[in-house]
């Protein structure tokens, strides 16, 4: 999609590494190693969003019959959407081609999106998450998963005159990295969604297709799976 008005969805161009790195490990760490109480924090910020939502009501509905308003939706959700799909593939290539896919069936689907509450951008993911369980089906094998590692927030964690701690600290956001790249794709999607899009439960569920009480419990299992294992595996490599 360029900005001359083009209906084309053509190669995405990809991002810079650093581009990608945008919390997942991080987040998913902290609230692994947080102290017990209420982990539910999400629709923080549902409150700020309804002239955003209403602007962009306006910009789909525009979308269906002018080209230039879908190029703001692409070059709005582009670089989301592609760094959803290059972690689940691992692989450049892979991402920007299915990102490319994803804009071309939201184009030629868009006339018949209906706004019936639920956001856009959850229509959206669901589209690229459906190629995404393609992809894994296709390629018979487990992906290596793109996750930033341990220093992307260099103003967070142990202070660095602690070497031994800091030590620690960085072997354990390495060990949730691995753990996290090891869930299945459904789970994976889910912290994904969670973490690094901080979508709420509902448009969660609208991307995997379940309830947001489904999703809410997914989502406690699958962080008190990987608490579970977190500790198992500390306390085999001696990190404790």
């Amino acid at each position: 999609m360029d900005n001359g008005g083009s209906a084309t969805v053509g190669v995405v161009r990809p991002f810079a590494e650093e581009d990608a790195g945008d919390g997942l490990v991080y987040s998913a760490y902290a609230r692994l190693t947080a102290s017990d109480g209420d982990s539910e924090q999400e629709n923080s910020q549902a409150i700020q969003e309804d002239a955003a939502l209403s602007e962009e009501r306006a910009l789909i509905e525009a979308a269906k019959h002018d080209a230039e308003a879908f190029g703001k939706l692409y070059q709005k959700y582009v670089k989301r959407i592609y760094n959803y799909l290059y972690r689940h593939t691992g692989n450049q290539l892979e991402a920007e081609d299915l990102t490319s896919r994803t804009f071309f069936r939201a184009l030629r689907s868009l006339h018949q999106y209906k706004d019936r509450g639920g956001a856009f951008q959850a229509w959206l993911f669901r589209i690229a998450h459906n190629l995404v369980v393609n992809w894994y089906r296709d390629q018979s094998r487990h992906p290596v998963i793109s996750l930033e590692v341990a220093g992307d927030h260099p103003g967070e964690g142990t202070p660095h005159d602690e070497p031994h701690a800091h030590i620690v600290h960085v072997e354990r956001q390495a060990l949730v990295a691995r753990l996290i790249a090891q869930l299945p794709e459904e789970r994976k999607t889910l912290l994904i969604l969670k973490f690094v899009e901080k979508m709420s439960n509902e448009d969660i569920g609208n991307v995997l297709g379940k309830t947001e009480g489904a999703i809410k419990s997914l989502y406690h299992r699958t962080l008190l799976d990987l608490r579970e294992t977190l500790q198992q595996e500390e306390f085999t490599d001696g990190l404790f």
